[in-house]
C-alpha cells in the first residue's frame, strides 16, 4: 500500500468502480480485493469491503461503507487530455456508463465521483494569462464537454 492513498467511499460497488476505472484509463489497475472477515453495519462476512486500485497512476482505496456518505464536487479527478479524440473517449466512457454530464468539462460517473476531463490546450490558455486566458475561460463557461477546436479558436481571438 502506498504511503498516501485516496480513500473513496462507495455504498457497495467499490470493486465495480475500480474495474471500470482500470478499463477506462491508462496506467490504472485493480489490486488487492479485501473481504470482510465478519458482518459489519452495511454488509456481511465475505462481502467485498475494500479494493486497492490505481487511476492514471494515482493510488486509491475503495471502501464499501454503505449509504451514509455521498460523493460531491468537492472532490474530483482531473484527467488531462491531449486532443478531442481522447477527451471524447473519456467523457463518453464516463457518461455512457450511467454517468451524467455537467458544465465546464465536468461529469460524474455512475457512482457519483466527479471527473474533470480537461484538454491540455485549455490549461495552456489559462496559464498564458491576459486576453487569451479570458477568451478561453469565457468559451469554456459555455460548454459541457470541452470542445478543443473552440478553445483553440478562442485563444487566437
Amino acid at each position: 500500500m502506498a504511503k498516501n492513498t485516496i480513500c473513496l467511499w462507495y455504498d457497495k460497488e467499490a470493486e465495480a468502480a475500480a474495474r471500470f476505472y482500470a478499463e477506462t484509463f491508462p496506467d490504472s489497475a485493480v489490486g488487492t480485493v479485501y473481504h470482510a472477515p465478519s458482518d459489519y453495519p452495511s454488509g456481511k462476512a465475505g462481502d467485498v469491503l475494500m479494493v486497492e486500485f490505481t487511476v492514471a497512476g494515482m493510488p486509491c482505496l475503495g471502501l464499501n461503507g454503505g449509504p451514509a456518505f455521498k460523493h460531491n464536487e468537492a472532490f474530483s479527478f482531473q484527467i488531462a487530455t491531449e486532443d478531442q479524440e481522447e477527451t471524447d473517449r473519456y467523457w463518453n466512457a464516463i457518461v455512457g456508463n450511467g454517468g451524467r454530464e455537467s458544465a465546464c468539462g465536468w461529469c460524474k460517473d455512475r457512482w457519483g465521483i466527479s471527473w474533470q476531463i480537461t484538454p491540455r490546450v485549455l490549461m495552456e490558455a489559462m496559464a498564458a494569462g491576459g486576453a487569451e486566458a479570458k477568451r478561453a475561460f469565457e468559451a469554456m463557461m459555455e460548454m459541457g464537454k470541452i470542445d478543443v477546436a473552440a478553445i483553440e479558436a478562442a485563444r487566437r481571438g
